[in-house]
């Protein structure tokens, strides 16, 4: 009987493909906490409300955080419609 070994990875997912780009929330003085979190839990996918609230929590004392990494035309799309909610966006990074 074979076994299949799965060696770790060296790379992203998208390593040849640009590498992952970061979605990041600044934070500012007009959004409130719920504003922030439920815009969140709307948009990106995989965060609900709870997280939501973890995450504007970050930004709050951190002064931003990365709330989505991926490829580069989903970062745009995500992005864009943070931007469009009203929230403060630092320029996509690419990680």
């Amino acid at each position: 009987m074979s076994q299949t070994i799965e060696l770790p990875r060296t790379s992203g997912p998208d390593g040849a493909l640009g590498g992952a780009w970061r979605v990041i929330v600044r934070n500012d003085d007009h959004n409130t906490f719920d504003h922030v979190a439920l815009t969140l839990a709307r948009l990106i996918p995989g965060i609900d409300t709870s997280r939501g609230y973890q995450i504007a929590d970050r930004i709050h004392q951190t002064g931003l955080a990365i709330v989505w990494s991926g490829h580069q035309e989903l970062a745009e799309h995500y992005w864009g419609q943070l931007q469009d909610a009203g929230l403060t966006m630092a320029p996509l990074e690419k990680g």
